[in-house]
């Protein structure tokens, strides 16, 4: 419940203004895919592509978060909710500050997606589905979670006894089952030059 007594503090220093120092356009790059479909691989690779291209970025990886921040949230479905609205307002905060931001989410369900995208903006949210057959991503289990929910000792396991939620109209597709890192990476890299957001 919010307090009537707080009131919002608008900085001098803005977005736009810290955009057109960094000579780049502050996003959010929302992943979303299963466990194992490259989420956090692909996040990471293109941060990679646009530090060497002397871009501002971050990256919020799913199990990173939940060490710290959203550490008191279990797998719920509210618990997942939650820990979703987290990550947007924290989204939102860095894209204010500038940054082009990575989020390598689950996220399985569409509702939760859809809010994020409504809190951010739609014009600073672009969802990238990464897609990839359950098949392909237990044979990538390099932590062997899924063999831990085909035995039952992990419940709630998204792909096992929890929904995905394929998004609906997601801004770009990558198919992990198919392309490579440097194929999918570029082909991201190509959309946010194509759509002015870096040069």
């Amino acid at each position: 419940m919010k307090s009537s007594n707080i009131i919002y503090h608008q900085a001098s220093v803005t977005r736009q203004r810290r955009n057109k120092l960094n000579k780049h356009r502050s996003v959010v790059l929302w992943f979303t895919g299963l466990s194992g479909s490259g989420k956090s691989t692909l996040a990471h690779a293109v941060e990679e592509k646009l530090y060497q291209k002397g871009c501002r970025t971050f990256v919020l990886d799913g199990d990173n978060v939940r060490h710290g921040l959203n550490s008191n949230l279990d797998f719920s479905d509210a618990g997942r909710t939650e820990n979703i609205r987290r990550i947007s307002e924290v989204s939102k905060l860095m894209l204010e500050s500038g940054l082009i931001v990575m989020t390598a989410f689950i996220s399985p369900i569409n509702k939760d997606r859809s809010e994020a995208r409504k809190l951010i903006s739609k014009d600073d949210f672009i969802e990238i589905y990464c897609k990839a057959s359950l098949e392909t991503c237990e044979k990538r289990d390099v932590k062997g979670l899924y063999k831990r929910a085909r035995a039952g000792e992990i419940e709630n396991y998204t792909g096992i006894d929890s929904p995905y939620e394929v998004p609906e109209n997601p801004d770009l597709i990558i198919d992990s089952d198919d392309q490579s890192l440097e194929e999918s990476s570029s082909t991201i890299l190509s959309f946010l030059e194509s759509n002015g957001i870096i040069n």
